[in-house]
């Protein structure tokens, strides 16, 4: 969760922002930010929805099924209400002014109307969608959240009709052939988009069926990893093909964006799903795969890592997930603040990056200290108030 402040500063300076995601940066821009960005996003939420399936095992195990809506609906929905009415509107406005100050080189803070209607038919366009469509911002993950919790009861029947295969499906999880298999799973899943990238489809209220069908896969299979877990299940196997898996990434990345650089030119865009020239099969099939296998071996290393070096008590650690809901929520109204303050300005995009990171995540972490972890805010958020010093004490 923390990355998401790196990710979404790293947005705002990237040289080629993707096509379905066309909205303008900073003068100053650089294509490392490009790379950066599209590093993260390959991992980050893949790996959240693997966590929240395996915890939400978890919860429904001690719970049951009414107490885990119960649960999720005070932890999540109730936070998302909440988020939408004081927080998105600030980030709307404040992204809005970072955008139309990079577009039409003006700087308030209030969107002159006649290039706000100009601005929003651009984007409008591009994205194939009606100017002023609503949507969730980096809120959307909550709200995707909360519809995968609708799918509990079908996991639940699932899960108990593969107890008679259980002593197979962890074997099967725990073997080298998983990673393999979760990659094609996976790339069958990014077959309707264009590069085989999920970008911001997902961040309308309307629900992306393809984008759900997506980071669906990611909960319910961690939803079944908790469910068929054992000793040499597979978080074993991340942590012990760690060096495999890094190795495996490290391949896979860079190949995966050339392969998008291919689907992309061989492909054309046309009303409902994507039409493929006759010769974008092939590259439009590679993408998927690669795509799919990098996003499962950066899954791998992402736990393999955390439980070889970090499965231990540590300020730090706990320090940062105590804190980690509340930077997400307010960290993208900072994050647009200070790229449009900067926007004036000529300097380095890396200067103006390492600029907006440092502050909001000072920002984020002052206020947490102060205005929330022993607050009624905590309570909302998590369920309990904290009281733990800054982890460097």
């Amino acid at each position: 969760m923390m990355l998401g402040i790196v990710l979404h500063s790293a947005l705002l300076y990237m040289a080629a922002p993707p096509a379905d995601m066309p909205i303008p940066t900073d003068r100053n821009n650089a294509f490392a930010f490009d790379v950066l960005f599209h590093f993260i996003h390959s991992f980050r939420m893949p790996t959240f929805f693997v966590l929240a399936g395996f915890f939400t095992s978890l919860l429904l195990q001690k719970r049951g099924l009414w107490g885990t809506y119960k649960n999720r609906g005070a932890r999540v929905l109730a936070p998302l209400i909440a988020a939408v009415i004081v927080i998105l509107p600030v980030t709307g406005l404040f992204m809005l002014d970072f955008m139309m100050s990079v577009r039409f080189g003006t700087h308030d803070i209030v969107p002159n109307l006649g290039q706000l209607r100009i601005f929003a038919e651009e984007i409008g366009q591009k994205l194939g969608v009606p100017a002023g469509t609503p949507n969730l911002g980096h809120l959307w993950f909550l709200y995707y959240l909360c519809l995968f919790y609708l799918t509990l009861p079908a996991c639940r029947w699932l899960v108990k009709r593969g107890l008679d295969f259980e002593t197979i499906v962890k074997r099967t999880l725990g073997s080298p052939a998983a990673p393999v298999f979760l990659g094609c799973l996976t790339a069958a899943t990014l077959w309707p988009f264009p590069g085989a990238q999920v970008h911001d489809s997902f961040m309308y209220i309307k629900p992306h069926v393809p984008s759900l069908v997506y980071y669906g896969s990611f909960f319910v299979l961690g939803y079944f990893f908790h469910s068929f877990h054992d000793n040499n299940s597979w978080l074993e196997s991340a942590r012990r093909w760690l060096p495999w898996s890094a190795a495996l990434a490290l391949v896979l990345f860079p190949l995966s964006l050339y392969l998008t650089a291919l689907d992309l030119a061989a492909m054309t865009h046309g009303p409902g799903p994507i039409a493929l020239r006759a010769n974008a099969f092939g590259p439009h099939l590679a993408a998927a795969l690669v795509h799919g296998l990098c996003t499962w071996a950066l899954i791998y290393f992402c736990f393999g890592f955390a439980l070889r070096y970090f499965d231990f008590a540590s300020p730090w650690t706990l320090y940062y997930s105590q804190s980690s809901y509340w930077v997400f929520l307010i960290h993208m109204p900072l994050v647009a603040i200070a790229g449009w303050c900067l926007v004036p300005y000529d300097l380095p995009a890396i200067l103006k990056f390492s600029c907006v990171v440092c502050f909001t995540l000072s920002v984020c972490l002052v206020s947490y200290r102060y205005g929330v972890q022993r607050t009624w805010v905590s309570v909302f958020l998590n369920g309990q108030r904290f009281n733990l010093k800054w982890p460097w004490q």
